[in-house]
Formats: structure tokens, C-alpha cells, sequence
């Protein structure tokens, strides 16, 4: 095992006394979902059982939290930093080392192509021990996984600083929509929507647009007197998560009967519904009539419904018009247990093959 740029991340290991170190032999998975916002990674026992008998709750050893592991968003070191740190953190706080794990599932952002997942996996090969499976999907699927309770079908829509929509068939054939990143369009993201609230503050400022109650609400939240000072504000950090920060404002504008904010979510829900029938429609979900039952797993703050204006609610009851059979699920763990859990299939599944 080699150490990735800073060796120190993994001096724990040293210090754990010889029996805390092999817990008497349990062997443990890791599970982690890397977002633009946050990355946490969670450190399970390999559980003896089948899928649809896990025990509830699912025995979680440790949770370990770390700031973004999205490349494209941070660059390439820093984001393996954050995801060596983390991954280092889960097992310190198990009383483990890297010799109890025996698979790994990284769920990251930012992984696009077939090519980013060799390259991740080429990395982590070089910090785990040989033994140890290595997979590396999209945090979509681990969102996905998080509502199936590991089991790759059905179709997943993340709504949180970024969006996009995954789907998996039983026969394992995949679909996604959006997740390009704010550049190339990812409306309907926490992002998204916070970035039109803000264009339409200038808007009206310059005259363009109609009045908002968005400027003065923004304003306030910010500490800043003058619109004109939002152009400093936002290119001082334009950092996707300090944009996406601003949606509950946007929502607040919305309920207090606010025509422009309302539009802004109006369009946001019909974008995130857009998204999965994309999806849908290239993976068949829905059967041939457009009616049969498909799991929709909705994960992210945007969809969490938590206020009258329910933007979770309203794209279900958009999809539903064109797919009766759609059943929504908000998943009862969090998307990093979701990847452990498709870490604990993958190994379970090879170890079979080999026994």
C-alpha cells in the first residue's frame, strides 16, 4: 500500500493497539457519496444475510464528513485529498485498519466516463491492499441504491447544488440526464435556481425585469445594500454550494406570493421532471403503455418538503401525468450507506463466484 501525497493521513494505523486493529477478524466495507457540498463516508460490517433480510437499523461502525470531492469543482489533488481523509477518518473511528476492509463503492460527482472511473479506481488501488474490490460509480447511483436498499432499477433524481437523473434497468442497462454542471445547464439545481434569482435581481435593477421581492429579501440576507453590489459578491466566490445557498430565500419569495420567484420554481420543477422522463423513456421504465410501476428515489435539499411550496410534490405530480406507475420514495438512509450497501452486493456477488 502506498500512501497519496500525505502519509501522515494514515498514521493512525500505527497507533491502533494489535487486537482494537483486527477487531477479531470482522470484515468491514466502505461506502462514500462525494458531492459539490460535502462527502461522507460510512464504514459497515459485511453483513451475512440477503438483501431482504438487513437488519433495521443497518449497523453503521462509523460516519466520517469532509468538505467537496467533486474534480471538476476542486481539481483533481484536492479532491482525492478529501477523499483519502475521509475514507482515513471512517476506519480511525472504527478502530480499523485498511486490512478489515474488503470492498470499497466511491460514489463521486464529477464521474462522467469510463475513463474517470479507471483513473480513481488506478488510485485507490495504490491505498487499499490488493484483496480489497474496488468499484467507483456517479453519487446518483449510491442515491439510488440509498432508496432500493441496494438494488440497481428503477430511476434516481438529485436535486441539491447540482441535479441530475440516473436509471438502471434489471438486465443492467443505464440512463442518465443532466448533471452536466451549472456551465451547461443544470436547471432546476439548487444552482440553477439560485443563479436565475439572482439574474432576475439585476434585471430588474437595470429596468429589464419586473420588480421582485428577491432583491430586497437577497439583500438582506447577504448584508448588502445595492444590487450593484451582488456582482462583487457573486465573483468573489462563485463556488456552485455559496450560490445554492440562497434557494430557501427563493422559496420564502414564492410562498409570500412573489410572481417571479414563483416562475423561477415553476420552471425548476419542469426541467427536474424533464430530466426523469428523459431517462425513463430511453431505459423503458415505464413499459410499453407508459403505466407500469418504476421506484423514483428523490434525494437533495431542493426536493426535501419541508415547505408549503413543495418542489419534490409538484415534479411527481408532473411526471405522474405521463407516468401513472411512477412510485416516489425518500429514502430512510442517507446516499452513503446506499453505497455501502452496493459495496457489500459487489462483494458478496464475486465472493460467491469464487467459493
Amino acid at each position: 500500500m502506498k500512501r497519496h501525497r500525505n502519509g501522515e493521513i494514515w498514521d493512525f494505523e500505527h497507533e491502533l493497539p494489535a487486537v482494537a486493529a483486527n477487531q477479531c477478524g470482522v470484515d468491514v466495507v466502505l461506502g462514500l457519496d462525494g458531492g459539490t457540498t460535502s462527502t461522507v463516508c460510512v464504514c459497515m460490517p459485511v453483513i451475512p444475510c440477503s438483501r431482504s433480510h438487513f437488519p433495521d437499523p443497518l449497523p453503521v461502525l462509523a460516519r466520517a464528513v469532509a468538505g467537496c470531492s467533486n474534480h471538476n469543482s476542486v481539481g483533481e489533488t484536492a479532491a482525492r485529498e478529501t477523499l483519502e481523509q475521509v475514507m482515513a477518518d471512517a476506519l480511525a473511528k472504527s478502530g480499523l485498519n485498511r486490512t478489515a476492509v474488503r470492498a470499497v463503492c466511491l460514489a463521486v460527482s464529477g464521474v462522467n466516463h469510463p475513463m474517470d472511473q479507471q483513473r480513481i479506481i488506478d488510485w485507490l488501488s495504490d491505498i487499499f491492499p490488493s484483496h480489497v474490490q474496488l468499484y467507483v460509480q456517479n453519487d446518483a447511483v449510491a442515491a439510488l441504491a440509498s432508496g432500493t436498499m441496494g438494488k440497481l432499477h428503477g430511476c434516481v433524481l438529485i436535486a441539491g447544488t447540482g441535479t441530475i437523473a440516473y436509471g438502471f434497468t434489471e438486465d443492467g442497462r443505464e440512463a442518465r440526464a443532466a448533471g452536466a454542471g451549472p456551465i451547461l445547464g443544470d436547471w432546476g439545481s439548487g444552482y440553477g435556481i439560485a443563479a436565475q434569482a439572482l439574474t432576475a435581481i439585476i434585471r430588474a435593477h437595470d429596468g429589464r425585469g419586473p420588480h421582485t421581492m428577491l432583491t430586497s429579501s437577497i439583500l438582506q440576507m447577504l448584508d448588502l445594500v445595492s444590487p450593484d453590489e451582488l456582482i462583487g459578491w457573486t465573483y468573489a466566490d462563485p463556488s456552485w454550494a455559496r450560490i445554492a445557498a440562497l434557494v430557501p430565500v427563493v422559496v420564502s419569495c414564492a410562498e409570500a406570493g412573489d410572481e417571479v420567484a414563483n416562475t423561477i420554481l415553476l420552471d425548476s420543477v419542469q426541467e427536474l421532471a424533464s430530466s426523469v422522463k428523459a431517462v425513463v423513456q430511453r431505459l423503458g421504465l415505464c413499459g410499453e403503455d407508459g403505466k407500469d410501476y418504476f421506484p423514483l428515489v428523490m434525494v437533495g435539499g431542493v426536493l426535501e418538503a419541508n415547505k408549503r411550496w413543495d418542489i419534490g410534490k409538484e415534479v411527481i405530480n408532473y411526471i405522474s401525468k405521463d407516468y401513472p406507475g411512477v412510485q416516489a420514495i425518500r429514502p430512510t438512509v442517507e446516499p452513503a450507506v446506499g453505497a455501502a450497501l452496493l459495496a457489500w452486493s459487489f462483494f458478496m456477488k464475486e465472493s460467491k463466484k469464487s467459493s
